[in-house]
């Protein structure tokens, strides 16, 4: 069954001046073979590059102020660094963000086992999953896309989108990022791929290679939830691939989703009964808890959508408001374009993240990576289809618009990129070797460090850490449990955090290390805990206070009030 209805075979006009020996036709086809291997190559190139300096800080002064370059990478391999250290993933009473999204958790424990708990291999597994992304991507465009008339040439949108996935620097800070949002998109893209190749059962033409199509789809979408909450919000995309694989037929399209969908419920539900509710329930609900300091009703709407939109910017200068052209031109000018089932199907992807944005109102530039795929893609599918389907004498004119906005996007991006590439800082790195270098040198303190980028710290270091700001416990009944040994912030020490450890500890600065670029975060300062000594408590004579008076009705009285 093929993605859409195949377009009728046309004869190609004859062009004068050519003998009728040489047929243009292949001619057309040498240039946009040439055209496409051109572009593959240089994605293949700049792709590799993103595998240079991988222990190198996030770019400092970039476009992109996220604080997930201090945090992220650690807090979501917790479970994996942990294991692979300790033996144990779960820590009670920390933050263990793995009981709600264990699946790239589960993948960095795979890796770890043969690598080391490292931030370069943690960071290589996601430039392997970018390239999974790539080619599936590619596979995605090839299938849904052809040559709409003979004269036109051979569809370029696949070449085109690899190109500026690998060219854009925005991709290139992001997906070198250990965080939870390169999975996502992989795994969505893979979705999309399964649900288009999607067959009816039958017993007659192999009954393995139709389920397949399906069994993949019912494990991608549980993975998909399980990698990040919030793909929920593409569902309706894969949905409507579904929908379009069958033809858009209501009941076959139920036919096609029936395994699938059950297959991932059926996940889900097991996951959650068997080892969420029984054992982590406190921990998957703290993670949603956490998150619940946003929220669209903070701000008015028009506010919210308007930051929502415009914060898009972030993906890039150029390639960001033409997508909006590429819309608008589809609607007016090339609707054909929404015939493609791919486009309608990322277009949902892109809204249903957005209203996801818009519905947390928590704008930072990495949670844009997940719209950032599709909206390229979009992109590259609009230039392929405008620059087709013209009459001879504005063929020419289509292709040079078409290679002038392909150089526009992919030059200035490609150039800050490589200023990227060629201009690595390792402060962050630095500064975590020589906290371990001051902590395994103090036979006297435990190693484990309490702080915020404690994560991160035993990514880079192996040094045992809890966080300072997330966990199931308060920090002061924390500190209790795990007795820290150091503690390491940044810029200063919060109010809230001596309360918690002035009543156990001395508080002695030992080193600050200038890291990272944020105002607010660009002095990593270690602090030793010293057991605070024993005071003396001098014994007083005890005034008898009631017990406190529970009423039935009315209100409590206070403490205060039954002492008098």
């Amino acid at each position: 069954m093929p993605p859409y209805p195949a377009t009728e075979a046309v004869d190609p006009p004859r062009v004068e001046g050519i003998s009728p020996d040489v047929d243009p036709q292949s001619s057309r086809t040498s240039v946009a073979s040439f055209l496409r291997w051109t572009m593959l190559a240089a994605a293949a190139v700049l792709f590799a590059l993103h595998f240079l300096h991988l222990n190198a800080d996030f770019p400092n002064n970039s476009p992109w102020m996220d604080w997930a370059k201090y945090t992220d990478e650690g807090w979501y391999g917790d479970a994996a660094i942990r294991h692979y250290l300790t033996g144990h993933w779960y820590w009670k009473g920390d933050f263990n963000p793995a009981v709600a999204l264990p699946v790239w958790p589960a993948i960095e424990w795979i890796v770890f086992r043969f690598t080391g708990v490292s931030a370069g291999a943690a960071r290589a597994l996601t430039l392997c999953i970018f390239a999974l992304t790539l080619f599936t991507f590619y596979r995605l465009i090839h299938r849904h896309t052809r040559s709409q008339t003979h004269s036109s040439g051979p569809a370029l949108a696949a070449p085109i989108a690899i190109l500026f996935l690998c060219a854009s620097p925005y991709f290139y800070v992001f997906e070198r990022m250990a965080i939870l949002e390169p999975l996502l998109i992989a795994l969505t893209a893979l979705a999309l791929l399964a649900a288009s190749h999607l067959q009816p059962f039958s017993f007659r033409r192999g009954p393995i290679k139709a389920l397949l199509p399906a069994l993949a789809l019912g494990l991608l979408l549980p993975a998909m939830v399980l990698t990040k909450t919030t793909a929920v919000f593409l569902v309706p995309a894969v949905a409507y691939m579904i929908w379009a694989r069958a033809g858009y037929r209501l009941r076959t399209a139920l036919h096609f989703a029936i395994l699938p969908a059950l297959m991932a419920i059926g996940l889900w539900l097991a996951y959650i009964l068997l080892i969420v509710r029984p054992h982590y329930l406190a921990d998957y609900k703290y993670l949603f808890s956490a998150n619940a300091y946003t929220g669209i009703e903070l701000e008015p709407f028009p506010t919210v959508i308007l930051n929502t939109i415009t914060d898009g910017g972030w993906m890039g200068h150029v390639i960001y408001p033409l997508f909006f052209v590429v819309l608008a031109l589809a609607l007016f000018w090339r609707p054909r374009l929404f015939r493609n089932p791919l486009v309608p199907s990322l277009l949902l992807w892109v809204g249903g993240y957005f209203a996801f944005l818009a519905y947390h109102n928590n704008l930072q530039p990495r949670y844009y990576l997940v719209i950032a795929a599709p909206i390229t893609v979009l992109v590259a599918l609009g230039i392929d289809c405008f620059r087709q389907n013209h009459a001879p004498r504005a063929k020419l004119v289509a292709s040079l618009l078409a290679a002038l906005a392909v150089l526009g996007i992919v030059v200035p991006d490609a150039l800050l990129q490589l200023y990227f590439i060629r201009h690595p800082e390792y402060t962050f790195e630095s500064a975590a070797n020589s906290i371990k270098r001051i902590v395994l040198s103090d036979k006297t303190h435990p190693h484990l460090v309490l702080s915020i980028s404690g994560s991160d710290l035993t990514l880079m270091t192996g040094l045992p850490s809890i966080d300072d700001d997330f966990g199931t416990l308060d920090l002061d009944e924390r500190v209790k449990q795990y007795r820290p040994g150091w503690y390491a912030a940044w810029n200063e020490l919060d109010d809230d955090k001596m309360d918690a450890l002035t009543p156990l500890y001395r508080i002695e600065r030992v080193a600050a290390f200038p890291s990272m670029d944020d105002p607010d975060r660009n002095l990593l300062i270690l602090y030793r805990l010293d057991p605070a000594e024993p005071t003396t408590v001098t014994r007083t004579h005890k005034r008898h206070t009631p017990k406190p008076l529970i009423t039935k009705m009315g209100q409590q009285p206070s403490t205060n009030q039954l002492e008098h």
